[in-house]
């Protein structure tokens, strides 16, 4: 055994880059796309949560439907018997878009509100036509707008919050769902309400499970259960760290559509979880035959191949990640660690120095660049690294011992002995430490103590470093203390 590996000198951050991958991916949320006679469709696609994909959601939303506009009621017969007239410009604008005519829509739409600049339904309306068009800020604008001139329309409400959470705005995103699910649409629609719980519960189903379950129970107290929904309650369950139902979650959703990649991915997530990666590497290459491109895929298969040992293969990988992703920093980081642990050290240097261009300051990828810089033998090169690293994190046991290693290997004992001393306020002592200490005091001249530690080191070894403890054994003759 090298004494290296037995301080520990190995990167760990693989594991905690992979469980942070998960916030790669923003909330993404459909827009509306199509018209049905009379009403408006926004189907709402599942969230892409990696290690935790979602199947895609595609729940119908009634926007609205004539003769009455959204958050009106039929207390206003005039305006209803207008909305009806197809010589209505609004009428007109909403048939244009029922057939997709967008530009025409657009310009009757801005016609009319010429002369109705507050009306709640027109501008609804005109939000949804720069929404079908994947213009996200502009159909934000209008459905506040919307919202302005009547704060009960259900509609805009919940367009304005799927925007806001494909934006990756949570918290306002939240606020506006939440306040849908207060409203009722115009006219009544089921379905609509129950897209706009689930909605939330895919908001909350990480940082609140209990409120995405009690979301979801209302979704489903209102229309049929999906398959959608069974994935979403294998999410809320692995989020409650209940791996048995989430497990049983997304077997049933297997069991129906054996192609649902999203399944597979939350099924993947578990056994890994669990530590079979036996089982987890089949599951994920069956998915990723179907959807080779698939992130979440990809990231899954390198760190099983990771934990399976397979370094080439997870680095291959990874390196197709980061051929999509270049400016991801956390598949950076997992393509570093992943090369370092392969012994390819000097490729994983620049993607460490490229990372810490934008984060100086962060402890964890410092001790990476520092372990990475031992690998490469650029030991004063590492102990300035590790000395910033702990000087950021003095309580990171294994950065200290990587430091002691590094001083040691390039001369600087009392910096090897100082950091031996701060270690061991956070980590028991082992063969590869007594040693340092014992050489330590060694060149230092420090006879006694260094015979005590090659005494301690001996005692540890049993046999493990044989190079090491023959000469401890010489040392100990030579300074007259055997």
């Amino acid at each position: 055994m090298k004494l290296a590996d037995a301080l520990d000198i190995t990167l760990e951050r693989f594991a905690a880059l992979a469980a942070e991958v998960a916030l790669l991916f923003p909330f993404r949320f459909s827009r509306p796309n199509a018209r049905k006679a009379g009403s408006l469709q926004a189907p709402l696609a599942a969230l892409l949560f990696l290690s935790l994909l979602t199947q895609a959601l595609t729940v119908p939303l009634n926007a609205q439907s004539a003769p009455l506009p959204p958050g009106t009621s039929i207390d206003e017969p005039t305006r209803s018997a207008e909305a009806q007239s197809s010589n209505n410009p609004l009428a007109q604008a909403e048939a244009a878009i029922e057939s997709k005519n967008f530009d025409q829509a657009r310009a009757l739409l801005d016609a009319y509100l010429s002369a109705h600049a507050s009306d709640a339904r027109a501008l609804f309306d005109r939000g949804f036509v720069e929404d079908a068009q994947d213009r996200d800020t502009t159909a934000a604008s209008y459905y506040r707008k919307s919202i302005a001139a009547d704060p009960k329309q259900f509609e805009s409400r919940l367009a304005l919050g799927l925007i806001l959470a494909r934006q990756g705005n949570r918290q306002e995103a939240h606020e506006q769902l939440e306040s849908a699910t207060k409203l009722e649409p115009n006219p009544p629609n089921p379905t609509a309400k129950a897209q706009a719980y689930r909605a939330l519960a895919q908001l909350d189903r990480t940082s609140n499970p209990d409120a995405a379950k009690q979301e979801l129970l209302q979704a489903l107290a209102l229309g049929p259960e999906t398959l959608a929904d069974t994935l979403l309650t294998g999410e809320i369950a692995e989020a409650e760290g209940d791996q048995v139902s989430a497990e049983t979650a997304y077997r049933r959703v297997l069991n129906q559509q054996p192609e649902s990649s999203d399944a597979a991915a939350g099924l993947a997530h578990v056994l890994i979880a669990q530590k079979k990666y036996a089982d987890a590497e089949p599951l994920i290459k069956a998915a990723l035959a179907r959807d080779p491109d698939d992130p979440a895929l990809n990231t899954q298969l390198a760190i099983v191949l990771s934990a399976e040992g397979k370094q080439n293969e997870a680095v291959t990988a990874l390196e197709k990640l980061h051929e999509k992703q270049p400016n991801d920093t956390l598949i950076t980081g997992m393509l570093a660690d992943a090369y370092t642990q392969s012994g390819a050290a000097d490729q994983a240097d620049p993607l460490y120095a490229h990372l810490l261009k934008s984060s100086p300051e962060d402890p964890a990828l410092l001790t990476a660049r520092g372990e990475n810089l031992i690998r490469q033998q650029r030991y004063t090169d590492a102990v300035t690294v590790l000395q910033k690293a702990v000087s950021l994190k003095p309580d990171d046991g294994n950065a200290w011992s990587s430091l002691a290693f590094a001083a040691s290997e390039s001369h600087q004992y009392q910096v090897v002995l100082n950091s031996l001393s701060a270690r061991s306020k956070y980590l028991q002592e082992t063969a590869a430490t007594y040693f340092l200490w014992a050489t330590a005091y060694d060149n230092l001249h420090h006879t006694k103590e260094a015979a005590d530690y090659y005494r301690k080191f001996l005692a540890a070894a049993n046999g493990s470093f044989p190079d090491q403890e023959w000469q401890a054994k010489h040392r100990l003759i030579t300074l007259g203390k055997e």
